[in-house]
């Protein structure tokens, strides 16, 4: 029997009781052979908020402890809400996510920490590598040699103004790999892949809430990353999915959306500017002040990725389609449901859109991710 990864989208509880949030998760992913997440939120007693700091919200402490009885073994802290409340809840989150048994990847007390991999041995003696990296980057929120932080994959961006006789035309948007970045990421990479037989590489990057646009900046980096040795790609921050592709028979998930994400709403964030400009982004997206889950009405649709891994390889990838209600609890989708045919559906329109390889077919354990 092979062994199975599962990987998340991203996680950031903000309730009283931080387990319902696992309620209909859980029993799966505690049964896979290794599960991965992406941590948005601080768990923390104390923190200053950081001026940088955009949607930030200070998590009660025991929601580490609630992610490690959901089934959590990694926890990629490589994301644009790593430093939102500074070192000491930087610090504090960390030591809590360890304290509950969770590895912490993509993150430290310096630049070599943040590169570092966490490696796991599975049952069948099967080495396997994780590493992340962060785009979706505030000031100084990536370590350096002396500041704790994430590991970055910064990217540029540059804006082609396309009729020179028309003020106010839309530019054409081009972005592209931060060179030492990017350098970085392939020589961590390589190293993992000296140490393990299997690399699977986190990216929190792209564009959020758009429909299924791809930067230019993702697809260099993914073809670098694989090129390197990557067996798979796992993406997030975009909160709503993107397409998927295979490149050198290598899974690339652009966006796994959310998991477990709560987000509120009052009159006055549904009123503010700063809500309003990224919400003309979505196709759909109205408050909802009663809800838990307000984000656009495309989020309602997510998935877990899925890895079948064994004899020293990547055997076969693919996905867990997802429904998230009102309530923000993410709950598996039953092949033949209205809701497991809406995910596979809208995967493979935005893949296409994207102009992506990725190809979606139904088996037993999961709807395989396969080049078209």
């Amino acid at each position: 029997m092979p062994h199975v990864l599962l990987a998340t989208g991203d996680l950031a509880m903000d309730r009283d009781d931080y387990d319902e949030s696992f309620v209909a998760t859980s029993d799966v992913l505690r049964a896979a052979d290794l599960t991965f997440g992406q941590l948005e939120t601080s768990f923390a007693a104390r923190g200053s908020r950081l001026p940088q700091a955009r949607h930030a919200v200070l998590a009660r402490p025991e929601g580490a402890a609630a992610l490690g009885r959901a089934g959590f073994d990694v926890i990629s802290m490589a994301g644009n809400h790593c430093m939102d409340w500074g070192a000491e809840a930087f610090f504090e989150t960390r030591a809590h996510l360890r304290a509950a048994g969770i590895a912490v990847v993509g993150a430290g007390a310096d630049i070599a920490e943040a590169r570092t991999p966490v490696l796991t041995v599975l049952g069948d003696g099967t080495r396997v590598a994780v590493l992340a990296y962060s785009s979706i980057l505030p000031q100084a929120y990536w370590a350096d040699e002396r500041r704790p932080g994430c590991a970055p994959m910064r990217a540029h961006t540059v804006y082609e103004e396309i009729e020179h006789d028309q003020p106010g035309t839309p530019a054409r948007v081009h972005t592209f790999p931060h060179r030492e970045d990017l350098a970085a990421m392939e020589a961590d990479i390589r190293a993992a892949k000296a140490q393990a037989d299997v690399v699977v590489v986190s990216q929190h990057w792209g564009i959020h809430f758009v429909r299924a646009s791809i930067a230019d900046y993702q697809r260099d980096v993914a073809r670098a990353a694989i090129a390197a040795g990557a067996d798979a790609i796992l993406g997030g921050h975009a909160h709503i999915l993107k397409g998927c592709e295979v490149i050198d028979g290598k899974p690339v998930f652009h966006s796994l959306c959310n998991f477990a994400t709560d987000l509120r709403m009052d009159e006055a964030h549904a009123k503010s500017k700063s809500w309003n400009e990224i919400r003309v982004l979505a196709e759909e997206w109205e408050p909802d002040f009663e809800g838990l889950y307000n984000f656009p009405t495309v989020a309602r649709m997510s998935m877990v990725a899925r890895l079948e891994i064994g004899g020293g390889r990547l055997l076969k990838a693919g996905l867990l389609p997802l429904h998230i209600g009102r309530d923000a609890v993410p709950r598996f989708a039953a092949p033949g449901s209205a809701e497991h045919a809406a995910v596979v559906d809208y995967l493979a329109a935005v893949s296409a859109e994207a102009g992506l390889n990725g190809a979606f077919r139904t088996g037993p354990d999961m709807v395989e991710l396969v080049a078209a």
